[in-house]
């Protein structure tokens, strides 16, 4: 989830009291049917997939099939230090169609128990973001500043390609209980240590803005510092369609701070509600 630029203000009131203290997803890659055979009979032909990547093909194609798809997003971050924490939750829903390549993102963070309206378009290669009722905001959607705001599902399935073909021992393949999930995760570990795999990295991305106020305040830590005490992301499709069901991303990091560690952590689950038929377009005066 890019929700830690969404969540910056819960880092405000946690890093002031510790002044006073002496101790960017690429879209997914339609595959075009081959229109001298119906879908039934290619399914029946076809071998059925075993790999990972075999998987992620299905998962692709399943996902072209159709125009767009609705997702509902939840997330949560939290920052805790001394025993004193900071928290803040972020819900949306999620449209997103194939033709022309569009995202509409409507949702709400909650910080310091207060609501937050956040609104969110994708379109042409710009985003545009409206925080709470004040004016829109654009730029490039390959601006760090601007991808680390928005949500693609489906891009985590060119995500977890990346990390097979990355180190395919990295990725595990499970089957049961109906479903089939590809899986990374990482125990604690040094962030040096494990700093080049590319589901940390993505994991850094999202920590950097929160570790950058934080520095602001007086922490001193640097990346090569901090220890990953946890990640986990998975992607879970249906075993009959292949279609994405779910894709969730959570991790924790610690960060030195007078002989203690701060933690800082982040959960997010993508679910999705189905085949969304519609155009995406800006609001009236919005350009």
């Amino acid at each position: 989830m890019r929700v830690n630029y969404r969540f910056a203000a819960l880092v405000v009131p946690l890093a002031l009291s510790m002044v006073g203290c002496s101790s960017e997803v690429e879209p997914t890659k339609s595959v075009e049917a081959d229109g001298s055979t119906s879908p039934e009979v290619k399914k029946s032909e076809r071998a059925k997939p075993v790999t990972a990547e075999d998987f992620l093909d299905r998962a692709e194609e399943a996902m072209a099939a159709e125009d767009g798809w609705t997702f509902a997003v939840k997330g949560a971050e939290n920052l805790v230090f001394q025993g004193r924490a900071s928290t803040a939750s972020y819900q949306a829903t999620i449209r997103r169609t194939q033709d022309p390549a569009a995202i509409h993102s409507s949702g709400s963070v909650v910080s310091k128990g207060k609501r937050k309206p956040e609104e969110i378009f994708v379109i042409d290669g710009t985003e545009y973001v409206n925080e709470g009722r004040g004016s829109w905001k654009h730029g490039p959607v390959s601006d760090p500043d601007m991808k680390n705001k928005v949500e693609d599902p489906v891009a985590a399935i060119a995500e977890f390609r990346k990390y097979v073909q990355e180190s395919g021992d990295d990725v595990t393949l499970t089957k049961e209980g109906g479903k089939v999930r590809l899986q990374v995760r990482s125990g604690s570990q040094k962030l040096s240590e494990v700093r080049d795999r590319a589901f940390v990295q993505k994991a850094i991305r999202e920590l950097k803005p929160t570790l950058k106020q934080l520095q602001k305040a007086g922490v001193s830590a640097t990346e090569d510092q901090l220890t990953l005490s946890r990640l986990e992301e998975t992607l879970t499709l249906d075993p009959e369609t292949y279609r994405v069901e779910s894709h969730r991303f959570r991790f924790g990091f610690l960060i030195p701070y007078g002989g203690q560690d701060i933690t800082f952590g982040q959960d997010v689950n993508e679910e999705n509600r189905g085949v969304f038929v519609g155009v995406i377009e800006l609001p009236a005066g919005v350009n």
